[in-house]
């Protein structure tokens, strides 16, 4: 289901055909450096991600990490979308690309368009945390005018991440 266009991408929700990029994604050496090793290492471990993640958010939150694709040729380049997870008040923003599709401005825009996402659907306030050595991360945040709050450590964790935020 798509959810979000820009000018030059589509964010939809992820889908089972999506199992073999979202195991390329969860094991670029950016998302295992700054997220985090997921244990995904089959098309099988990814459709399970699929499912126990980004699918069960779209159906408890009614949003979730979407699809990030090029409108030009449907490809597949990133996550982006909005989470609830545990040990965070507020809704946060959470965004990954490809290696190969960084520093090209598709985070920032499909961020942008998040960002707009969550006000209309009425929510007040948005957050986000990233690793405090995740400069790339931090300078996006703050190109969407967010403000580093603090620090925080989410549960079952031991690495105390940045967290920023902004209100709507």
């Amino acid at each position: 289901m798509k959810v979000l266009e820009t000018d030059r991408l589509t964010l939809r929700w992820v889908e089972a055909a999506d199992a073999e990029f979202i195991m390329r994604l969860l094991n670029e050496p950016g998302w295992l450096q700054y997220i985090g090793d997921k244990g995904i290492r089959t098309i099988e471990d990814a459709n399970a991600y699929i499912l126990k993640g980004p699918r069960a958010m779209y159906e408890r939150e009614g949003f979730g990490l979407f699809l990030t694709e090029r409108k030009e040729d449907h490809t597949p380049i990133g996550l982006c979308g909005l989470i609830k997870r545990d040990g965070l008040e507020d809704v946060d923003i959470g965004f990954a690309f490809l290696s190969s599709y960084q520093s090209q401005g598709y985070a920032f825009e499909a961020a942008r368009a998040t960002v707009e996402l969550a006000k209309d659907i009425g929510i007040k306030r948005i957050v986000a945390i990233t690793t405090k050595d995740n400069e790339s991360s931090s300078k996006l945040l703050e190109k969407l005018d967010m403000q580093l709050e603090g620090y925080v450590t989410l549960p079952n964790d031991t690495e105390e991440l940045k967290k920023y935020g902004l209100n709507f």
